[in-house]
């Protein structure tokens, strides 16, 4: 009995070891794989330098990088938030009080003040609030839809006031730093440098010209407010960025050199002064050529033409589409309208117009733009 189970264990563990045999798989040694030989030139390169080290850098030391804080301590006291009322009317022409916030830059002691057009546009109550927490009520001086600037006036005296500098002198790669009213929530500073310098961008089928790319953040909160050089010099009004999914650090600020001359023109006589032609227009597109039945789908319709004014001289009528501007193809508003501003006062203009389906030339001289309220 004994030796049965004695055997029958045997028989077990022989069983067993022949098993765990067969789930393994015993690879005989094999002898590590050649390597080539290396592949060297038939003879050394005539270039061999075994003395060669990676040159020198300049002899320039590194600049640390600058320092904000005193640009913006000497800024940020003329820099104001402005603050806007308007009227605004919902689904069920119920009118309402909308409000809204943006920037501006003090510019005399006497309290004028640099902002956006599109800040002000429409307010019927404006009011501004200072670093410290002052706040004014202010009123509108002058608005250029335009170039996108308005210039406001605090009811105060004795203010802190910015300096503007020359943009011409910019250079790309300069260190700057936006300060406004960002999001609303009080006067911040964000640093950038300059990315391109006379950009023109596209807003809401205006072109603004000779602007500064940044990558300076410009928020919304932050449009009418100053981009300072580090010299503390007003050298941009915060104007517009691009805001869509995958883009960062494109913001825009309307020129210094193309802000003075507009803001001297707004403080003189309430509006700018240029090149007038006298017509209401509005771009054609094959929606508006079919619904108003035109020959072409491409230029400007006149909607309407001011009286004795050049277009009214020149024979232009309502209905009319203008297509040509000396010599020049016109196929939208903003088209045209550079076209006129790019003119002289007492220039006179060939101008190309389609009517019914005739095309015909005429020519008109531009005067001095009138006053908006007249």
């Amino acid at each position: 009995m004994k030796t049965l189970r004695t055997r029958t264990r045997i028989a077990v563990l022989l069983t067993l070891s022949l098993a765990l045999l067969a789930g393994c798989i015993v690879v005989p040694p094999s002898s590590p794989p050649e390597t080539p030989p290396a592949t060297r030139p038939a003879t050394p390169s005539e270039h061999l330098d075994p003395t060669w080290r990676f040159p020198a850098a300049a002899g320039v030391p590194n600049d640390p990088l600058p320092s904000f804080v005193d640009v913006v301590s000497e800024v940020r006291p003329a820099v104001v938030s402005v603050m806007t009322e308007m009227v605004a009317y919902d689904l069920f022409s119920q009118a309402y009080i909308q409000e809204a916030a943006g920037s501006g830059i003090i510019i005399d002691s006497n309290g004028y003040i640099i902002t956006n057009h599109h800040v002000v546009q429409g307010a019927k109550d404006i009011q501004v609030e200072l670093f410290d927490g002052t706040t004014y009520s202010a009123t509108i001086v002058g608005i250029d839809p335009l170039t996108d600037l308005a210039v406001i006036r605090a009811e105060a005296t004795g203010l802190p006031f910015a300096t503007l500098g020359e943009s011409a002198d910019l250079a790309v790669g300069e260190w700057v730093v936006a300060i406004g009213n960002a999001l609303g929530e009080g006067i911040s500073a964000s640093e950038g440098i300059v990315s391109r310098l006379n950009v023109s961008v596209t807003v809401g089928g205006n072109t603004l010209r000779g602007l500064i790319q940044t990558t300076a953040a410009i928020n919304p909160g932050n449009s009418g407010g100053p981009l300072s050089n580090m010299a503390g010099e007003v050298i941009g009004i915060n104007s517009v960025k691009v805001a869509t999914i995958g883009v960062e650090g494109m913001g825009y600020a309307i020129s210094a050199d193309s802000a003075r001359p507009v803001v001297q023109s707004l403080i003189n006589q309430g509006y700018v002064v240029r090149p007038w032609l006298g017509v209401s227009l509005y771009t054609v597109d094959r929606f508006t050529a079919r619904v108003n039945q035109l020959s072409v789908d491409e230029g400007v319709l006149i909607v309407e033409v001011s009286a004795r004014s050049p277009a009214w001289e020149a024979g232009l009528e309502r209905g009319d589409v203008i297509v040509e501007f000396e010599g020049t193809p016109v196929r939208t508003t903003n088209d045209l309208l550079q076209g006129i501003v790019d003119s002289s006062i007492g220039d006179e203009v060939e101008i190309v117009y389609v009517r019914g389906e005739d095309r015909i030339t005429t020519a008109a001289t531009l005067r001095e733009s009138p006053a908006p309220w007249d």
